[in-house]
Formats: structure tokens, sequence, C-alpha cells
């Protein structure tokens, strides 16, 4: 289901709400990325990042290039989500003293087993050098926010952490949008059918009359 956390950004967002001179921003969201905070400390590596403003370069896929040095990039990322797969995590320990030491503004925990508690999610905004616990999931400076969504992905069906637009609409997989381009296409193809039908019985119809 991280993929449901990377895949419709590329495929669906348009990105950040533009600055004042309207320019469309640049982004990167990745999956199990280190970021490492000075050259010599070891990274931390959260199961989805997302950092506006800045580009990877072509070749991040690589293994090697599967990191994010905050300095090169002039920033730390902006949003982090750690996905809870048991108790051992300390995603409200350790981990999140991490992220507050690298200055994330946002800290997502999504929970969905309720491994650490009632609450499956958590959201977490830098007040200062303090995560203060946001009481909503939407992330106004992204113009993006968060919801719980259940349903079926790649053959599962669950509850699922997924994106949803400025206007609280999902933002749907590439997948999702092919199936509803073809959707779309078969019924403009049906409606077609249908008027060509109309219109072979009209002609009947006059050839009769």
């Amino acid at each position: 289901g991280i993929r449901f956390l990377t895949d419709p950004l590329y495929t669906s967002w348009e990105g950040p709400p533009p600055e004042d001179d309207g320019l469309p921003r640049t982004f990167v969201a990745a999956a199990n990325v280190g970021v490492f905070g000075t050259p010599t400390d070891p990274p931390v590596v959260p199961d989805v990042l997302l950092s506006v403003d800045v580009t990877f370069g072509p070749d991040v896929l690589a293994k090697e290039h599967r990191t994010y040095f905050v300095w090169k990039f002039g920033k730390s990322p902006d949003l982090v989500v750690e996905v809870v797969s048991n108790r051992e995590g300390e995603e409200l320990g350790k981990k999140k003293l991490k992220y507050r030491r690298h200055h994330i503004p946002f800290y997502v925990v999504w929970d969905p087993a309720n491994y650490l508690g009632e609450e499956a999610l958590q959201v977490f905004e830098l007040r200062g050098d303090l995560y203060v616990k946001k009481g909503d999931t939407f992330f106004a400076s992204l113009g993006l926010g968060l919801v719980v969504w259940e349903g079926a992905f790649e053959a599962y069906v669950g509850r699922w952490l997924r994106w949803v637009d400025a206007k609280g609409e999902l933002l749907p997989t590439g997948a999702e949008r092919a199936g509803r381009e073809h959707a779309r296409e078969e019924q403009e193809r049906a409606r077609a059918e249908q008027e060509r039908a109309r219109a072979e019985q009209e002609r009947a119809r006059a050839e009769q009359a």
C-alpha cells in the first residue's frame, strides 16, 4: 500500500500550490530512501518521504542513489510517513525524536493494525522544536491531505492511507486513471452504438412509410 503514497503524486498531482510567480513547483516522493542529516550521522529511513521544491537526479533509482542528503538538497523533506508493522519500531519514541532533529515539518504515523494504541492515523506538526499533534490530516502548505480509504489494491482488500487533493478528492493511481479512461471509452462506444441503432430504426421506419 506504500505505492498509494508515491505513485498517485506522480500520476495525478499538479504539485504544491504555486508561489507568487505562478510557476509550477517540483517535488520528490520516494519510499525507503535514507535521509542523511550530516555526512557522519547514520540515516533515518522513513517508509515514505515527500519533499517539495527539489528534484532527484535521473539515476536516483540506482541502489547507491537511494539517499537524501539534506545538505545537498538544501532542506529536509517536508513530510515523512512511518507505517507501523510491529511494536518494536519506536515510531512514537526514538524515530519521532530523529525526525524532530531533522526539522521535518510533518510526521505521519500510520498504524492500521493498532499496534501503538487506538488511533490508526496520527499526524504531528513541528512547532519550534517540538512535534505537536495536528487536529486534522490536511497540509495546507502542500495542498494535500491524507485519508483512510477502504478498498481493493493489487488483489488485497483492506484499509489504506491515501492522498487527497485540496478539494478532498482522492488522487488516483496510474492504474485507476487508466481504468477510468477505459470505462469512459466503453461508455462512449456504447452510446455511439445506440445512436447507430436508433438511426437504423428511423431509416427503416421512413422506408416503410
